[in-house]
């Protein structure tokens, strides 16, 4: 374990068809759009706990009950929690307060970037331990796909237009008035929209879905 003083916290909804990937649904249907998925939240937290860097959790939403939750903890190893809040930025708090109560620094990812690697995520975790408060992994979207940190506060979370194209923005300018240090990683996509699908495809980044 390169960073045993860190924790990779991946958040995740359960593929249940109809409730995720819901812009892919016209291209794949229902039962497509969750394969993929569960697809990409396979591939996330096998990447993660293969490359040795850091303690890994799973954190659930609604519930670590979803049987692909259950294999996944215990084909990988990995401890599940259950995403509690609001909206978001309330789930994402609460989790980076906790794995800050247990470690030095966390990262925060999501199952949705295909593009995100280890090489990502030992960048980012040698930044914070070098001192940096924080680090952002940009999308090209206008949010963020990483948010790394070594503390956390209530403003970086509260008041987010999740979902929008000014979460990165917001983000950066709360850093800023909290007079943070932080660095930023290359920018990456994520695969949300039909057009992403091809992108997908043509990459080597995995087969491409059925």
């Amino acid at each position: 374990m390169q960073f045993p003083d860190s924790r990779i916290l991946i958040f995740a909804k359960a593929p249940i068809p109809g409730q995720v990937k819901t812009r892919l649904i016209p291209c794949l249907g229902a039962e497509g759009a969750a394969h993929l998925h569960g697809t990409l939240l396979e591939k996330t937290i096998s990447q993660a706990v293969a490359s040795g860097l850091a303690p890994v959790s799973f954190w659930c939403a609604p519930s670590t009950d979803h049987p692909a939750f259950q294999r996944l903890a215990s084909e990988c190893g990995i401890g599940l929690e259950t995403q509690v809040g609001e909206d978001l930025g309330e789930r994402m708090l609460r989790a980076a307060e906790q794995g800050l109560r247990e470690a030095g620094s966390v990262l925060l990812i999501g199952t949705d970037c295909p593009a995100l690697s280890p090489i990502h995520l030992r960048q980012a975790l040698l930044w914070l331990e070098s001192g940096k408060d924080a680090v952002i992994g940009p999308a090209e979207d206008g949010g963020y796909v990483l948010l790394g940190l070594k503390r956390t506060h209530p403003q970086l979370f509260r008041g987010i237009e999740w979902g929008s194209d000014r979460v990165l923005s917001d983000t950066r300018e709360r850093l800023s008035t909290l007079g943070w240090r932080w660095e930023e990683l290359e920018t990456l996509w994520d695969l949300d929209r039909p057009e992403d699908l091809k992108r997908y495809e043509n990459s080597s980044l995995d087969e491409a879905p059925a």
